[in-house]
C-alpha cells in the first residue's frame, strides 16, 4: 500500500521547459514568433490561425492525457489495496463473496451485494498440533472439489424482476409455525411463493410456539432490513399490510397438499389474488415442491444463506460464544435430539430406564397423533430402522469409533435433554470436555433469552456452523439446514450417522473395538461433507444439497 501511494507522483509525465522550447521551434509553431504580414502570401496570412488551432489541440490532448493517467493511477492503487486486503482472508471465503455476488445485472442489486450478508463460520483450524494419525484423520476437512457458491440468475428471471420488485397491488401473508429452523424453512418457501405469484410479501408472521412457549416476532430473531434489502431485486417485501388491503374477514388457506408446484400455485391462487389483492397462507411446512426450476432453487439459497441473517444482538452473542469454543482449538458440535417431545414423536425408548420410559409412554398414549411413522413397529424395530435418535451412550461410542480424541472439546446443541444431567452422563464420562451455551455464557448473557427457545436455537446454529466437525444424531430441520450451509461455505466436515447400518454392530459383543472402529470409519467415509449432488436422490431440498443449482466449479 505505501509503495503504491509513493509511486503516484512518478506516474505523471515530467514536463521539462526545454521540451516546449524545442517544440515551438518547429513548424507551424515557429510562425507565431516569425510572423510578418505579407499582402501577397495566403499561406503566411493563415499561419497564425493554424498555429492557434494546433496549440488548442495540444492543450486539449494534454489535459485528457493527464486525466487518463490520474484515473489509471487511482485505479491501480485501489486494486492494490483490494488485493492486499483480500490476501489476509481465507481464499475460499473470498471466493464465496465474489461468486455469490449474484451477477443478476439488475440496478436494484447495486444497493446490497450478497457478499455483505452471508452468514459465514469462523475459519476452520486445520490439523495442527500433536495429533495421532487417527486423530488427524478425524479433524481433517473434506475436499470441496472446486465447488463455490454460484447464484447466476437467468436473463428471463432478471427481466421479470423489474416488474415483480415493484408490485404494489397484490400481497402475500404467510404464518410460519414450529421451532426456529422449521420457521426458517417456511420463510424461505414464502419468498419463493411470493415470487411465483408475483406478489409483495409482508414480513412473515411467526406463530406462537406452544411447545416451547416462545412468542418472538420476526424482527426479534432476524435482521428485517437486511432481509428486505438482500431480496430487493427478487421480491418486494414490506413490514406490514397497507390499510387499503384490510378487510373485515379474510380466508386463511391452510390445506395445501405436499409437493405443490409453481403451476399448481398459480392455478389455485392467482385469480383470488388478482381479485382480492390479498392471500394468507398457513401450514406451509414442507409443502412446496423440492424440484423447482433452477432460478427458484437459487432464490431459496439466496434467502437461506444470505437474507435470513439473525438479528444483531443474537448474531453478536452467538459468535462471541463460538469464539470461546474456537479459541481453544478445533471442536466438535453435536446436535443431540434428547428432548422430551422427540422421544414422544419417535416412539423410541430413552435408554434411561423404566421410570423415564413410562413417562414417555403415558404422554404418547394421551397424544397418539404425535407419533410419527408406522404404528405397528416395536421399539427395537424402530431403533434398528434408524428412526430413533442416538442417546448419549451411543453417541459416545460412535465418536470413539470415528477416532475422536478423548480430549476433544464437544459443543452440545439442542434443548434441555429429558432426564437432565443423567441423560448426558455416559457421554461426559468418555469425553469430559463437554460444553453448552449455558456453560460458555458469562455474566448473565443468556438471561434475557432463557424463555426464548428460538434465540437459544439460533445461538446453537451459529456455534455449530463454526465447528470443525458437526454430527447430527437424528435428522431434523436444524441438521438439514446446517448440512447445506456448511457445504455452501466450504464443505465443512459434516457426519451423518448411518444408523441402519451401524446399530447392529453396537449389539454385537463379538466385534472388537479395533474392528468396530474400522467398520464405523468405512461406513462414514463418504459421509464426511464432500459435495453431493441434490439430484442423486429424488425430492432432496436444495437447502440441504446446494450442488449443483447454487454451487458450481468456477
Amino acid at each position: 500500500m505505501a509503495r503504491t501511494r509513493n509511486s503516484k507522483s512518478s506516474s505523471f509525465i515530467s514536463l521539462n521547459p526545454s521540451f516546449f522550447i524545442h517544440l515551438f521551434s518547429l513548424p507551424p509553431f515557429n510562425s507565431l514568433h516569425n510572423y510578418s504580414p505579407r499582402k501577397n502570401s495566403r499561406i503566411t496570412q493563415t499561419s497564425p490561425f493554424l498555429s492557434f488551432c494546433f496549440i488548442s489541440l495540444l492543450i486539449t490532448l494534454t489535459f485528457f492525457a493527464i486525466l487518463f493517467i490520474t484515473f489509471t493511477t487511482f485505479f491501480q492503487n485501489s486494486l492494490s489495496c483490494t488485493t492486499t486486503s483480500s490476501s489476509s482472508s481465507s481464499l475460499f471465503l473470498a471466493s464465496v463473496f465474489a461468486a455469490a455476488s449474484s451477477r443478476s445485472g439488475s440496478v436494484l442489486d447495486e444497493k446490497i451485494t450478497l457478499s455483505t450478508g452471508a452468514m459465514v463460520p469462523l475459519p476452520a483450524h486445520g490439523v495442527v498440533g500433536n495429533f495421532s494419525e487417527e486423530e488427524e484423520e478425524f479433524w481433517k476437512q473434506p475436499d470441496n472439489q472446486g465447488y463455490m457458491p454460484c447464484l447466476d440468475f437467468s436473463l428471463k428471471y432478471r427481466k421479470a424482476s423489474v416488474k415483480i420488485s415493484k408490485e404494489k397491488r397484490k400481497f402475500l401473508i404467510v404464518v410460519a409455525s414450529g421451532g426456529l429452523n422449521q420457521q426458517r424453512n417456511q420463510i424461505v418457501d414464502a419468498v419463493v411463493i411470493a415470487r411465483i405469484l408475483e406478489a409483495t410479501l409482508v414480513v412473515p408472521v411467526l406463530q406462537v410456539n406452544h411447545i416451547w412457549g416462545d412468542d418472538s416476532e420476526f424482527s426479534e430473531i432476524f435482521d428485517v432490513e437486511h432481509f428486505k434489502k438482500t431480496l430487493i431485486a427478487d421480491v418486494r417485501i414490506v413490514a406490514s399490510l397497507p390499510s387499503t388491503h384490510f378487510v373485515s374477514k379474510q380466508t386463511i388457506n391452510r390445506d395445501l397438499p405436499f409437493h405443490v408446484s409453481p403451476l399448481w400455485l398459480r392455478a389455485r391462487f392467482l385469480k383470488q389474488l388478482n381479485q382480492e389483492g390479498l392471500l394468507i397462507l398457513k401450514g406451509l411446512d414442507s409443502k412446496l415442491s423440492k424440484n423447482l426450476p433452477p432460478d427458484l432453487q437459487k432464490l431459496k439459497c439466496k434467502v437461506a444463506f444470505h437474507a435470513l441473517r439473525f438479528a444483531t444482538p443474537i448474531r453478536e452473542l452467538g459468535y462471541q460464544i463460538a469464539r470461546r469454543m474456537w479459541i481453544e482449538g478445533p471442536y466438535v458440535a453435536i446436535h443431540l435430539r434428547l428432548e422430551k417431545d422427540v422421544w414422544i414423536r419417535t416412539g423410541c425408548l430413552t435408554g434411561l430406564g423404566r421410570q423415564y420410559d413410562s413417562i414417555i409412554s403415558r404422554e404418547r398414549d394421551f397424544h397418539p397423533e404425535y407419533l410419527t411413522g408406522k404404528l405397528n413397529m416395536t421399539h427395537a424395530q424402530r431403533r434398528l430402522a434408524g428412526m430413533c435418535p442416538l442417546n448419549a451412550s451411543e453417541m459416545a461410542r460412535f465418536l470413539k469409533g470415528l477416532g475422536a480424541p478423548i480430549s476433544a472439546r464437544i459443543y452440545v446443541a439442542g434443548g434441555e435433554p429429558f432426564g437432565g444431567t443423567q441423560a448426558m452422563q455416559p457421554l461426559k464420562e468418555e469425553f469430559p470436555n463437554l460444553l453448552t451455551k449455558h456453560t460458555l455464557a458469562r455474566n448473565g448473557e443468556l438471561t434475557p433469552y432463557l424463555e426464548k427457545s428460538s434465540t437459544l436455537a439460533a445461538i446453537d446454529y451459529i456455534v455449530s456452523l463454526s465447528s470443525d466437525v458437526f454430527i447430527n444424531s437424528h435428522g431434523g430441520n436444524m441438521g438439514r439446514a446446517l448440512e447445506g450451509h456448511r457445504a455452501y461455505v466450504g464443505h465443512r466436515k459434516y457426519i451423518k450417522p448411518n444408523k441402519r447400518m451401524m446399530l447392529p454392530f453396537f449389539e454385537d459383543s463379538s466385534v472388537s473395538e479395533q474392528e468396530f472402529k474400522r467398520i464405523m470409519k468405512k461406513l462414514h467415509r463418504k459421509s464426511q461433507g464432500q459435495p453431493e449432488p441434490r439430484a442423486k436422490k429424488i425430492d432432496r431440498d436444495v437447502i440441504a444439497y446446494p450442488v449443483p443449482e447454487c454451487m458450481c466449479k468456477l
